[in-house]
């Protein structure tokens, strides 16, 4: 009988201050005030947990006088440390060679390692229960002794593989639609809902056949099915709703990182993973809320996408108006309240400081200047709010759509930044657009609109026009989001 080694209690005390860390980490990342405390507490956290598993793992040997001392093999301590070294230099050289705007694209190849990862641990149980202390030996009448999995480690091992799976297929899927590796526009399968929720009933009953017995086929049967149905899932995805898919997923990895604790009894992990699952469920519940969607759609695939609508439409030939830097910077300095909206182009252009800096100018003047963040903005959540927060923006001068949205009416002039979907009245009034139903700020209420754009010819990620551009009270600023900001600073001088 193989039975899993007593946990010793300053081990358990470890793993529980580990858990309190990260719980606090998330704490701390609610309000942009303490998330770098929370990044601080987390990595605390994480270097509590990694310690004590490489601890938990020395074995030991009596000392022949009733004692018990430390051995670790040369060989596996070279191995332990080779990996953790490994991982730490892919790590930092990726921190700081990203680029802001790649942070989502990153987020979601991360996601996808994680899932990879409990796949991995998930086929090692599988092949090697015995060493997991899942398993108890039968002795054959020829042959080995045969290692029977214990039924709930069986459970645990095919939902753990089969969430694992699904999310690194998912975030490859995720990763280069936000990469440019694949276009935004949802691809629609002929019947994809049908065969989504037959590939997830196949899932679960593969998952029952192999808790029932011990066979191979069926393990295997869950791994490839799981793998397809992430491709499915995402691949109706449009661009627009992206920010919700990576939320989802991160959800995703946070339950198959649970599954797996529980398969290799280790309790940091089945409090980190749920903690982080949880986490994620509730952000892509609230944003899915603030988008006007359902969140049942997001787990079914093919959230925002329809047979119809106006994904992909060019943009209208009408007649516009064109303003310069001096224009911009006049009417904002001659205004009471300024209200800027920032997005993906923002982000693009890395025009998070000179934004700040053409506040800051406003203030000088005596004009208020507030920053309206949409939950969606960019191309995951938080990520206007990360950048603003890079560029020293105050805290107090964000605020979220809600918060907001009522005050642009008794706004002189709304300056928005490379933000077309989440300000295009078209998801208030055009039904066969993709967007429609999304809840969006409403700059056009404003007495001035200032839109900074590259040019009239592109269109937003959700692949749409914006009406914006040709009311009366909007001004088009065409140029590189970093230059018309520093053109306008200096008109203020």
């Amino acid at each position: 009988m193989h039975e899993a080694a007593p946990v010793n209690p300053w081990v358990a005390l470890a793993y529980l201050v580990a858990g309190v860390c990260f719980i606090l980490a998330l704490r701390g990342l609610s309000s942009p005030a303490t998330s770098r405390r929370g990044n601080r507490l987390g990595m605390i956290g994480m270097g509590i947990a990694v310690l004590t598993t490489i601890f938990t793992h020395l074995p030991v040997r009596p000392d022949g006088i009733g004692r018990t001392v430390l051995e670790l093999e040369t060989a596996t301590l070279l191995e332990i440390l080779a990996a953790i070294g490994i991982g730490a230099v892919i790590g930092l050289t990726t921190a700081k060679r990203i680029a802001m705007t790649a942070m989502p694209q990153l987020v979601a190849a991360f996601h996808s390692l994680v899932g990879l990862a409990a796949v991995l641990v998930g086929i090692a149980a599988y092949l090697n229960p015995g060493a997991f202390g899942i398993s108890s030996l039968v002795v054959p009448m020829i042959g080995q002794p045969f290692q029977v999995i214990n039924p709930v480690s069986k459970v645990e091992m095919g939902l753990g593989v089969a969430i694992g799976a699904i999310t690194f297929s998912g975030s490859v899927i995720a990763f280069l639609k936000l990469n440019g590796n694949m276009g935004g526009k949802p691809i629609l399968l002929p019947g994809r809902h049908a065969i989504n929720l037959g590939v997830l009933a196949a899932i679960l009953l593969f998952v029952a056949i192999f808790a029932h017995g011990q066979a191979a086929w069926p393990f295997w049967t869950i791994l490839v099915l799981s793998f397809a149905i992430g491709f499915l899932l995402i691949i109706p995805i449009g661009g627009a709703d992206m920010p919700v898919v990576v939320s989802m997923l991160n959800s995703y990895s946070g339950w198959a990182a649970a599954a797996m604790g529980f398969t290799l009894g280790n309790s940091a992990m089945i409090i980190t993973g749920a903690l982080v699952g949880s986490s994620g469920a509730i952000l892509s519940y609230i944003m899915c809320r603030a988008m006007n969607r359902s969140f049942i759609s997001v787990i079914a695939g093919g959230f925002g996408a329809t047979d119809s609508g106006g994904g992909g439409a060019a943009a209208v030939d009408r007649p516009w108006k064109r303003g310069s830097a001096e224009d911009a910077a006049f009417l904002m300095q001659q205004a009471e309240q300024v209200i800027i909206v920032p997005g993906y182009g923002m982000a693009v252009a890395q025009a998070q400081h000179a934004l700040r800096e053409m506040g800051d100018k406003l203030k000088e003047h005596g004009v208020r200047v507030k920053y309206a963040i949409h939950p969606v903005a960019g191309r995951m959540p938080g990520h206007m709010n990360v950048l603003l927060a890079e560029a020293n923006v105050p805290y107090d001068d964000v605020f979220e759509l809600e918060d907001i949205n009522s005050e642009f009416a008794q706004t002189d002039v709304a300056f928005v930044i490379g933000a077309n979907d989440v300000t295009n009245p078209a998801a208030k009034t055009d039904k066969t657009s993709p967007i429609y139903g999304m809840p969006v700020l409403d700059v056009e209420k404003a007495k001035t609109v200032l839109f900074i754009k590259r040019s009239m010819g592109g269109v937003g990620y959700a692949g749409v026009d914006n009406e914006v551009f040709y009311r009366d009270n909007t001004m088009m600023l065409l140029a590189d989001a970093k230059k018309m900001v520093e053109e306008i600073v200096k008109a203020m001088d």
